[in-house]
């Protein structure tokens, strides 16, 4: 029989009770921590607003924007071993408050009250999501995208970081929907 915290048990049951059903539309590759800082900054996310990162993978970037910038942070994430293991990052650092992370289709999330949306997303799942955040976002809501475009959309404004400190470069694209 397995040893688990009480926690781990109890969130565990409430995920496996979910079950969502949905496709996952990126592989899981961690955005390098100095990249999240700058999609956070590049979205102008200020205390007190609300974002979502669409694909949360780790939980880093919801772990940011809550304990860095004083906003609450939602992540979505399909894969219950990385909600596992995002919750309990927020659980450690006491962030339960300002952070969560739901396990989820980001296909079939509530995102109208979002002043901000994070995604790391391939070309082709940008598009798939696209009409989601066009239908839900509120006029003024900041999208920012990690190294690919949402196809169909201009970005206000584009950056390249030409080192992320482990030799790669990355591209953001701000949109204001």
């Amino acid at each position: 029989m397995w040893k688990r915290t009480p926690l781990i048990g109890l969130l565990s049951l409430a995920v496996f009770a979910q079950q969502p059903t949905g496709e996952k539309l990126a592989p899981y590759y961690p955005t390098p921590e100095s990249i999240v800082e700058k999609m956070l900054d590049f979205g102008g996310l200020k205390a007190g607003e609300k974002m979502f990162d669409l694909g949360s993978g780790d939980g880093r970037i919801v772990i940011m924007a809550a304990r860095k910038y004083h906003a609450e942070a939602v992540g979505v994430e399909l894969d219950n071993d990385l909600v596992v293991q995002s919750s309990e990052k927020i659980r450690q650092l006491g962030l339960q408050k300002t952070a969560r992370i739901i396990y989820g289709d980001i296909m079939k999330q509530n995102y109208a009250s979002a002043n901000l949306i994070t995604i790391y997303l391939l070309p082709e799942s940008n598009i798939t999501v696209r009409p989601v955040l066009e239908s839900q976002l509120k006029k003024g809501t900041r999208v920012v995208a990690h190294d690919f475009e949402v196809g169909g959309w201009t970005p206000v404004k584009t950056i390249t970081v030409p080192d992320d400190g482990e030799g790669r470069s990355h591209t953001l694209f701000l949109y204001i929907r």
